[in-house]
């Protein structure tokens, strides 16, 4: 059997057979012309350099239909990948209550499936909060790891390719939770969430609890004033002054390390406004500041660091042998890239988080909007809850902290950068890469060494459709 990890976690067991089965599928249902070839059979028993070669060439095959527009959207795909996963955690299809956190802390109990995906999952929490369908594509499940401050830390969106039951349950560990929040980036759409009680009540929540955590920066005079509202339960002028705020709207990450402006520094990143934003502590214990627009990142790529290992093959690293990074090339000036290493367990989710806005981008730039009418399934399938359950006011907000240390500002200088080495699996495993939107995918693949960015093959790259040049004036 093949382990098949995707973000960086071991997601399914799969043989040969099926994964010929879904190759099979995928012919028949667009064409010899679309799908990649699959590796053949063989007569004779392989050796373990052909058992080796196998492994490469599934991998390979894996992620060119997952990368592909058309056949990693489908239906046939991201289905194989459901019922593999429920089927390698052995968990039976039966009706079971689903906990799901509000950014106020308040638990949402929904009635679900063990093997109903995210859609369905998304639907019948907004169902049980009364949240109208042309609202419930503006939020989105997270999968979230609760910290010992209270606070919990972003592990990833859930997909369209898992069930979320599963995904939670698998990880044998109360403090991973699902938590319901907006999936998006322009402050602009707040207008379209307020337009509806339950949409007002979940916005207002979640600004609460980010300046409660620390994550939208408030000085005295501006709590006073956010105190008041909260008072005055005027929610729509609280969240109107939230957005004035710095940081409204962004995800903070926690601590980890990046190479900028030198190689070491700790930083703490948060990605809002389309743009990360680092807090970069300097060996100096100076603090400075800076942000990286994301449409000057020409591409940006996940690569996962996997040791060699001696053990059993198709034995799963432990969670501490996983190292993580995103790098992005930047455009530092009008003729100069440079690339940008980030280390940190979150970087699925920075890297989901920088094609969200990339997405946001782009339908904006077509004068499209993100507001839609949620999908629902052609069966029908999701049972509703009887009673609807309302979404609690947050208590009233604590003193600012005043410890915040002052920053100075990080300036973007033109350095020499690690850049990720060629990407490796090693043992019987497949590694998907992370999937994203139609636009691009990014590869997410472990390595065992690093080795010369040239030997990159093009699809370990996440393009940017967003990229756009930039003048002499606008440096």
């Amino acid at each position: 059997a093949y382990n098949i990890h995707v973000n960086g976690v071991l997601h399914c067991r799969v043989r040969y057979s099926q994964l010929l089965g879904l190759h099979e599928q995928l012919r028949k249902e667009y064409g010899a012309n679309v799908v990649p070839a699959f590796p053949p059979k063989k007569i004779f028993t392989l050796t373990p350099a052909e058992v080796e070669q196998r492994r490469e060439q599934l991998e390979k095959y894996m992620q060119a239909v997952r990368q592909d527009p058309t056949l990693g959207g489908s239906e046939i795909f991201n289905s194989f990948l459901r019922k593999a996963q429920q089927e390698t955690q052995q968990i039976p299809t039966e009706e079971v209550v689903l906990e799901v956190l509000l950014s106020n802390g308040q638990k949402v109990k929904v009635t679900i499936l063990t093997s109903d995906q995210t859609e369905d999952v998304l639907e019948a929490v907004a169902s049980k909060l009364d949240l109208p369908d042309d609202l419930v594509g503006y939020f989105s499940l997270f999968l979230v790891r609760e910290t010992a401050d209270g606070g919990f830390s972003f592990v990833r969106k859930l997909q369209e390719f898992e069930l979320p039951y599963v995904s939670v349950t698998s990880l044998h560990n109360p403090e991973f939770r699902i938590i319901l929040r907006k999936s998006y980036w322009d402050s602009s759409y707040d207008d379209d969430v307020m337009e509806h009680r339950v949409g007002l009540n979940l916005l207002y929540a979640q600004t609460v609890s980010d300046i409660e955590h620390g994550w939208i920066i408030v000085n005295k005079e501006q709590h006073r004033q956010l105190k008041s509202l909260q008072e005055k339960v005027s929610k729509k002028e609280f969240i109107r002054l939230a957005q004035t705020l710095k940081y409204y709207g962004y995800l903070k990450f926690d601590p980890c390390v990046t190479d900028f402006p030198e190689k070491g520094c700790h930083v703490v990143v948060s990605a809002g406004n389309n743009e990360l934003n680092f807090q970069v502590r300097l060996p100096n214990e100076q603090i400075k500041e800076g942000s990286f627009k994301v449409t000057r990142m020409r591409c940006w790529r996940v690569t996962s660091s996997v040791p060699m290992s001696n053990g059993p093959t198709g034995s799963s690293p432990g969670k501490s042998e996983v190292k993580l990074e995103l790098a992005f090339e930047y455009l530092i000036s009008k003729d100069r890239l440079q690339w940008v290493t980030i280390t940190s367990p979150q970087a699925i989710m920075l890297s989901i988080c920088l094609q969200s806005m990339v997405d946001e981008l782009m339908v904006k730039k077509s004068g499209g909007s993100i507001r839609k009418m949620f999908r629902r399934r052609a069966n029908g399938a999701l049972r509703r809850s009887d009673s609807q359950q309302a979404v609690k006011s947050p208590p009233l907000l604590d003193s600012p902290d005043a410890s915040r240390e002052p920053m100075a500002k990080l300036s973007v200088s033109s350095r020499q950068v690690h850049s990720p080495g060629a990407a490796r699996v090693v043992g019987a495993s497949l590694t998907l890469p992370s999937p994203q939107s139609k636009l691009t995918s990014v590869s997410l693949r472990g390595i065992s060494h690093s080795s010369s960015a040239n030997d990159v093959g093009a699809n370990d790259f996440h393009g940017n459709y967003a990229f756009e040049g930039i003048g002499d004036e606008d440096l």
